[in-house]
């Protein structure tokens, strides 16, 4: 298998990351996403900041082509680098996913080895059943988005030996061999210490730096890199606001997104929230 992708249509460079268009999408009996609109700018680190129950889950789901949007005549649209329609296994090539349900699969049964799963990537399966399927490019591919996320020394162990920040590390390296032009995280800090959290954090600097860009999705300030400018808070379904990190991480922007008196206070590079 090639890893060459000059036979592709690659959107234009300058393709918005993200158009949704009043979208709106029913979870049950109850509409998790109400005619939202957002736009992300190719190129724009974003966190997408909201309380639980605010939507943010599913409009992972929508990006990811788990979820579709209610039909409308007047919106509903969702283009994803300029186009509504992807094939999902292309998308995966252009955007890089790291969700709470991609790790759960990665750390149970049967056993995996750590470069296994980053280079199965390619493969789009859960690790390497034929090793002729796996290039030699493929596999410097690998190595190569094990150290740009500070991993390299996990090569060789066994998946559910890891801790949850070194599992997080292999996944992103997983989604990285693509060198896609984005990355979607998904909570990636969740179930991490301050120290664990802030060694990954500092991790996905490096990669903004390198090119690619960030798209958090995260109910913690915390976790908002210093390269993130842009921020879109959400609450009840639609975006209450979108613009730069700091004219947003203002407490009475994020009172009306969590319904409740926060104080932000700034620590170096970094911002942080309790409730007041």
């Amino acid at each position: 298998m090639s890893i060459d992708t000059t036979a592709r249509e690659l959107p234009a460079a300058d393709a918005a990351l993200l158009e949704i268009d009043r979208a709106s999408v029913v979870q049950g009996a109850q509409l998790a996403l109400d005619r939202l609109t957002l736009r992300v700018a190719g190129g724009q680190h974003t966190a997408i900041l909201g309380p639980n129950g605010s939507g943010k889950s599913t409009l992972v789901k929508l990006i990811t082509r788990q979820l579709y949007p209610l039909a409308q005549r007047d919106g509903g649209g969702v283009r994803i680098f300029g186009r509504e329609r992807w094939n999902v296994e292309e998308l995966r090539g252009l955007l890089g996913i790291v969700s709470p349900s991609i790790q759960r699969n990665y750390t149970s049964a049967p056993p995996l080895e750590v470069f296994d799963a980053v280079v199965s990537g390619f493969l789009a399966t859960r690790g390497v059943t034929d090793r002729q399927q796996v290039s030699a490019a493929m596999s410097e591919r690998a190595f190569d988005a094990l150290a740009q996320i500070d991993a390299s020394h996990l090569s060789g162990r066994m998946m559910e030996t890891l801790s949850t920040g070194e599992v997080q590390r292999v996944l992103i390296a997983r989604a990285l061999v693509h060198r896609p032009r984005a990355l979607l995280l998904d909570e990636p800090s969740a179930g991490l210490d301050m120290a664990s959290r802030r060694q990954l954090l500092e991790s996905l600097r490096q990669v903004a730096r390198q090119g690619t860009t960030l798209l958090l999705v995260t109910h913690h300030v915390e976790e908002i890199l210093p390269e993130i400018e842009q921020l879109v808070l959400l609450r009840d379904g639609r975006v209450l606001q979108q613009g730069s990190k700091a004219d947003l991480l203002a407490n009475n922007a994020l009172c009306a997104a969590f319904g409740a008196r926060v104080q932000v206070t700034r620590h170096g590079d970094y911002y942080a929230a309790v409730l007041a």
